[in-house]
């Protein structure tokens, strides 16, 4: 016995079945994010004041280039996702909410690689 209508069934309308999942994603990124972006804190500060060839050689080092990839791209992982519930809640013509989405994937994909190729010639 199911609550839905005989139309709704039909048409396929319902409860898309995604949320959980969505929300699980952001909480367990956001979770991640707090020792990485403590990590990220110190190491701005300790970095202050310090020359060009400091920061090179402070992202030579593997743990520290690893650090900052992973805190990086869960950040940017973590951004596209917010945004996605934004652009979901506050655009409702399809159109737009097509693009925005594609925009949205497509900018936090260019800036983690750009970040990731960065990271990449200071250490090799």
């Amino acid at each position: 016995m199911s609550a839905q209508t005989p139309l709704s069934r039909v048409e396929g309308l319902g409860a898309a079945h995604s949320g959980t999942t969505h929300f699980w994603r952001q909480r367990v990124s956001a979770a991640a994010l707090v020792p990485l972006a403590i990590w990220f804190v110190v190491a701005v500060l300790g970095l202050v004041g310090g020359t060009e060839a400091e920061t090179v050689g402070f992202f030579q080092r593997p743990v520290n280039a690893a650090l900052m990839a992973a805190f990086m791209v869960i950040a940017l992982y973590h951004m596209m996702l917010g945004l996605q519930v934004v652009i979901d809640d506050y655009v409702h013509s399809d159109g737009p909410k097509i693009f925005l989405m594609l925009l949205n994937r497509a900018f936090a994909i260019a800036v983690g690689a750009a970040t990731l190729l960065a990271l990449l010639r200071i250490v090799i």
